[in-house]
């Protein structure tokens, strides 16, 4: 057995073994320790030893070990034990330690994804260096494992999320000694994704200068990172630079580098330049999205331009360049809140009818906003097309509308909206009930009213014979109050 995990393995034996040898003295003799397990934190526990051994004499020792059978033992056996789970790491430590035996690229990926995970980060760095003084045997003579980069990608970007920008370099340069050529733009761009997340712009951009030294050429991603850092930063002007340069380089800017400008533009209170960059990415060809819409909306709406943005946004679905899926409650919010309802049901109705569907949300708003303004016939005719194109209100706003046409003498419409609704998947509630009675008996109309009250009881919405009585009464003196008005009236 080898002293040292990291010493290179030696080539396998012409005759290897075709059963795995005893399991000495790491599996008969428990209490001997395996110098190779002893370099890692992290030893089996004494009451978990025998049980650990047991275990590998079970799933190992009746087939040949080769990196196959140990990835299947540790995909499928290891992995999902509830004590041993986390002992994965002295597994493949301790099958290293074979003469015959030599890992390959699929345990390390598995173990390195297993390590990157569950974040043992001291066990992964231990592991980079295993791998780069013990190279993949698939790819002899010159060339490299290709599988390499891959596996490096997955550590470096592990450790960029946990913010171990020093051992990602560390994996970075391990990585470099072991694949052929220069890393991919894919790499740089994790390494300076992670110095901006890290709050470390300067290294991020000091990473970008050893990607143009190392003349790996940057895309659309690495520009769009660092457009973004510098407007995070304060250093919009910077940031507009880099685009500049980017179209130079031939790199075609996305929908993501137009956002990133348009939101830097509000940062420094310039939403006329915002809108301008709007114009400039229509007339680049670059496809709009529901985050342009929300940033351009959003940034007007702070600046006290919701004027404008509501002019924006007619135009862009007037050149049909606004998209199906934006939301625009934003929008009828902040007209609602400034006592415009009016206006928000002209751009509701434009928007509509251009294909432009609103949310329930927005409905919902735009109605409340429509009945503290008095406009209750706007929102008659708002509820009305929703029904129709079958975007179903809530009970309670529903509720309200009922309540509004009853108030103004107009039950028979309410009854018809009820109607409409239940085809839509709306069914009234004891409250929709309750207002359409009531209704009645103020409009004198007690058939209709009696209708109602037996639809009640059938569907239980009458708990006491007190409760129908009431009703009924109500209904009984409506119709003598009616009665008297007629005689009245012929006199």
């Amino acid at each position: 057995m080898k002293k040292n995990l990291l010493k290179p393995l030696q080539n396998p034996q012409p005759k290897c073994p075709e059963r795995l040898p005893p399991l000495s003295p790491l599996l008969d003799s428990p209490q001997t320790p395996t110098p190779s397990l002893s370099l890692f934190p992290t030893i089996p526990e004494p009451r978990h030893q025998s049980q650990l051994f047991s275990f590998l004499k079970t799933h190992l020792t009746h087939q040949p070990l080769t990196p196959q059978t140990l990835l299947h033992f540790l995909k499928t056996k290891l992995h999902h034990h509830p004590i041993f789970t986390h002992y994965d790491f002295q597994v493949f430590s301790w099958a290293s330690t074979f003469d015959f035996f030599r890992h390959d690229h699929s345990t390390f990926l598995w173990m390195a994804h297993s390590l990157g995970s569950s974040h043992r980060f001291s066990q992964l760095h231990s592991l980079l260096s295993f791998i780069a003084a013990n190279p993949c045997p698939c790819s002899p003579g010159i060339f490299s494992c290709p599988q390499m980069e891959p596996l490096f990608r997955f550590v470096i970007d592990a450790l960029c999320r946990a913010r171990k920008l020093n051992d990602a370099i560390f994996a970075f340069e391990t990585m470099k000694k072991l694949i052929d050529g220069k890393p991919s733009v894919v790499i740089y761009n994790v390494l300076i994704n992670g110095y901006l997340k890290s709050g470390d712009f300067g290294k991020a951009l000091g990473f970008y200068k050893r990607m143009e030294s190392d003349r790996v050429k940057p895309d659309v991603y690495t520009f769009n990172t660092l457009i973004s850092g510098y407007c995070r930063n304060g250093k919009f002007e910077s940031g507009l630079e880099l685009f500049r340069e980017m179209k130079e380089k031939g790199c075609t800017p996305n929908v993501v580098s137009f956002n990133t400008l348009i939101q830097g533009l509000f940062r420094e209170k310039k939403a006329e330049e915002a809108v301008k960059m709007a114009y400039e990415m229509i007339q680049f060809g670059c496809e709009f999205s529901t985050v342009t819409c929300e940033i351009l909306v959003n940034g007007l709406c702070k600046e006290v331009q919701v004027s404008m943005a509501c002019d924006l946004v007619i135009d862009f679905s007037r050149r049909g360049l606004l998209p199906k899926e934006f939301d625009y409650c934003g929008l009828v919010e902040e007209l609602c809140a400034e006592g415009n309802a009016g206006r928000a049901f002209e751009v509701v109705n434009e928007l509509w009818i251009k294909g432009n569907v609103p949310s329930l949300i927005s409905c919902t708003t735009l109605i409340e906003g429509l009945r503290r303004s008095g406009r209750r016939e706007d929102a008659f005719g708002l509820m009305e097309k929703m029904l129709k194109d079958g975007i179903v209100p809530d009970s309670v706003t529903f509720n309200c509308l009922m309540q509004d046409l009853c108030d103004l003498g107009r039950t028979m419409d309410a009854n018809k909206f009820r109607l409409l609704a239940s085809t839509k998947g709306l069914e009234p509630d004891e409250v929709t009930y309750s207002i359409l009675v009531y209704g009645y008996t103020r409009d004198g109309r007690r058939k209709e009213g009696e209708i109602l009250v037996d639809e009640m009881l059938d569907k239980g919405f009458i708990p006491d014979i007190a409760t129908y009585n009431r009703l009924m009464d109500g209904l009984s003196n409506s119709r003598s109050l009616a009665l008297k008005k007629v005689g009245v009236v012929h006199r």
